[in-house]
């Protein structure tokens, strides 16, 4: 009798583990000259802050400019409680948010800003450029963030405290607070809650609130963990459809000191159905992808800022040895301009060296075409076009050396787009004849179904420009 085969004990072979990344608390610090941590910024920077907030409660016009996120609305919410609770009367206190398309240093937001004739301003989680004056006419200003920036990136005359070169880098808001907290003993029971909903929108819900970070287990539980990452969705949906109804998000934080309130709010809630249906739409667009590999663009249309939720969703999706970058562009949120974020995907966060987006970019954009193409001495006129680089402004590469994108005007960014060679296939290792085996075992995948580009094609309808 023919003896049955032996059953067999072989396992399905295990999947390729997810690349490790460390915790975001536990980023080595850096010290002070007494040897004590610098934290969340240099000592001397947060003491002149603080010194500045109390005396902008010497009963005067001092006006508020906080970014348009989570993190910076709740910065913003958090400086507004402390200044009232120093006694600032709220009459006295004017909040400044900014058009669409708009940042703080242009012209017509330091005019509207300046009509206020204030005599204190706080611009909060902007990031920040060298240039003139926030606004003209006397008064102090202060900058609070934590965007990348050095000692010469800020507007004349005005002081600042800046948390990027102290790690693990604090949001804004968690700044903001930090400076607020020892001003008045009401201020953590009032803005621990808007902290830590500023934190999560831009560290993720995941965070670990330990040491050198506050102590939050009171809010945390109070408040219920769930609760405040939904306020983080809600807050964040206004400004990113296409009416960019920031002026909701900032009423819907300062208006309460219940974070439960937030979630009943029914033009936030419009506001949040409308952007997930937007998102929807576009995050099945294909990538494209520069030929070592290294980088993926994603191209979408869309009036709803919704490129940023994409680039995060796809950098914690995408795998692979050689990916660094993951952008995706938006072609239609301005007229005649590419809005485009940028992350660093899961995969790659622990390399090391440590990537840095905004000096990659600006690395692709000091590239020169090839001597046909070559924009640097293509006349326009009577002159010879300038680098991309230069040509980019100072739009392009902001905000942190993770988290990094741009607004440029689409010409430029088609020609960033040549420099980086996106959709250019790389050479073929055997040369342009592949092997029988290779062609034949390309005959037998090509009948399969279930692909990563039939997921790319379904619910695009046509969104996608790259598609």
């Amino acid at each position: 009798m023919k003896r049955k085969e032996a059953p067999t004990t072989a396992k399905a072979p295990a999947k390729k583990a997810r690349a490790g990344v460390p915790e975001y608390h536990l980023t080595p610090s850096v010290k002070e000259e007494n040897g004590s941590v610098q934290w969340p910024a240099p000592k001397a920077q947060m003491d002149r802050a603080r010194q500045i907030i109390l005396d902008a409660k010497a009963q005067k016009t001092t006006l508020i400019a906080p970014d348009k996120d989570a993190d910076g609305l709740s910065s913003g919410a958090t400086l507004r409680h402390t200044l009232m609770l120093l006694g600032l009367p709220a009459e006295l206190i004017v909040v400044h948010l900014l058009s669409k398309g708009n940042n703080i240093h242009t012209e017509e937001e330091r005019k509207k800003m300046a009509s206020h004739k204030p005599s204190y301003v706080f611009v909060i989680d902007h990031g920040s450029r060298s240039g003139p004056p926030v606004v003209d006419g006397e008064h102090t200003a202060l900058i609070i963030d934590h965007h990348h920036a050095t000692e010469k990136d800020f507007p004349k005359d005005s002081w600042h405290v800046s948390a990027c070169h102290s790690p693990p880098v604090a949001t804004s808001s968690l700044l903001t607070y930090e400076l607020c907290e020892p001003l008045h003993p009401e201020v953590r029971d009032r803005c621990a809650w808007l902290c830590i909903v500023g934190t999560h929108g831009d560290l993720g819900n995941t965070l670990k609130w330990e040491p050198p970070f506050p102590d939050m287990q009171q809010p945390l539980k109070r408040y219920t963990k769930k609760v405040l990452n939904d306020v983080v969705s809600a807050v964040n949906a206004p400004r990113r459809t296409a009416t960019y109804d920031v002026q909701s998000a900032w009423d819907a934080l300062c208006d309460t000191s219940e974070p439960a309130s937030v979630l009943k709010n029914t033009r936030l809630q419009a506001a949040r159905a409308e952007v997930n249906a937007e998102v929807e739409r576009c995050t099945h667009t294909a990538p494209k992808f520069s030929p070592d590999g290294k980088v993926a663009v994603f191209r979408i249309k869309s009036e709803a800022q919704v490129h940023p939720v994409i680039a995060t969703r796809w950098s914690g999706h995408l795998n692979s040895k050689a990916l660094e970058i993951v952008m995706v562009a938006n072609e239609g949120y301005l007229p005649g301009k590419v809005n485009f974020s940028c992350r660093i995907p899961r995969c790659a966060r622990n390399r090391d060296p440590p990537i840095s987006i905004i000096e990659r970019l600006r690395y692709y954009a000091s590239l020169t075409e090839p001597a046909s193409k070559d924009t640097d001495t293509v006349e326009t006129g009577n002159e010879q076009r300038r680098p991309l680089l230069e040509r980019l402004g100072d739009d392009f590469a902001r905000g942190h050396v993770q988290a990094s994108g741009g607004i440029v005007n689409v010409v430029e960014f088609e020609e960033l787009m040549r420099l980086m060679e996106i959709g250019v296939k790389p050479p073929r290792k055997g040369g342009e004849d592949s092997s029988p085996a290779k062609k034949k075992k390309a005959g037998i995948d090509a009948g399969q179904k279930n692909t990563l580009m039939g997921y790319f094609g379904k619910a695009n309808n046509g969104t996608g420009v790259g598609a």
